[in-house]
């Protein structure tokens, strides 16, 4: 029986590939991973999250980036695009790029069936290698649950987590109030 061969790739060579492709990709050590399309509800989510990161960033020096700005993790090499991120102060861009941060302040997805355990996983085990990373929000759109992880000084991470539409998280490290019912506002459960 013959055995596929994998074809591993450079970072620059992927990088190069993303450039002319029609669809996202994520590279880790070598190869090449095709990101799915979002459903509705990860659309409505993500855009609900950008709109509330966009309103906190207008009066300070942060800027929000949609799931368009790739995020490079310096310390192991993963390329992600996360669903929504937060940079406060300097930008922070890989090498010769302006399209790929390396200093991410927060970090969300919106979580799927087929994403949820690499994000709770691989994904953050690397975000977590980002020095400036202290607030990390994974968010289901399948129901309402919401797990944010906050960075102590002392560099652990906590977890708060709630499934209530009445609730309010706030973003410790920007002192910013994000009700729940702002991040599934107009989702339709319908369509899980």
């Amino acid at each position: 029986m013959l055995k596929k061969q994998l074809t591993f790739y450079t970072p620059e060579e992927y990088l190069a590939l993303e450039e002319k492709a029609d669809h996202k990709s994520e590279f880790f050590n070598g190869e090449i991973f095709a990101m799915a399309g979002g459903s509705y509800n990860h659309n409505v989510i993500a855009g609900n999250i950008n709109a509330a990161l966009n309103q906190f960033a207008e009066s300070k020096p942060c800027v929000a980036f949609t799931s368009d700005m790739r995020v490079l993790v310096k310390a192991n090499g993963l390329y992600t695009y996360p669903d929504a991120t937060l940079v406060c102060g300097q930008v922070e861009f890989a090498e010769g790029r302006n399209d790929t941060i390396t200093n991410p302040l927060i970090i969300v997805e919106v979580l799927s069936k087929s994403t949820r355990d690499y994000d709770r996983g691989f994904k953050f085990e690397s975000y977590r290698l980002i020095e400036t990373l202290q607030d990390y929000l994974l968010i289901d759109q399948e129901r309402v649950h919401v797990e944010y992880f906050h960075k102590l000084e002392d560099g652990r991470w906590v977890l708060i987590e709630t499934n209530l539409p009445e609730a309010e998280l706030t973003l410790q490290t920007i002192n910013f109030p994000l009700p729940i019912s702002r991040i599934y506002h107009k989702v339709d459960w319908f369509r899980v």
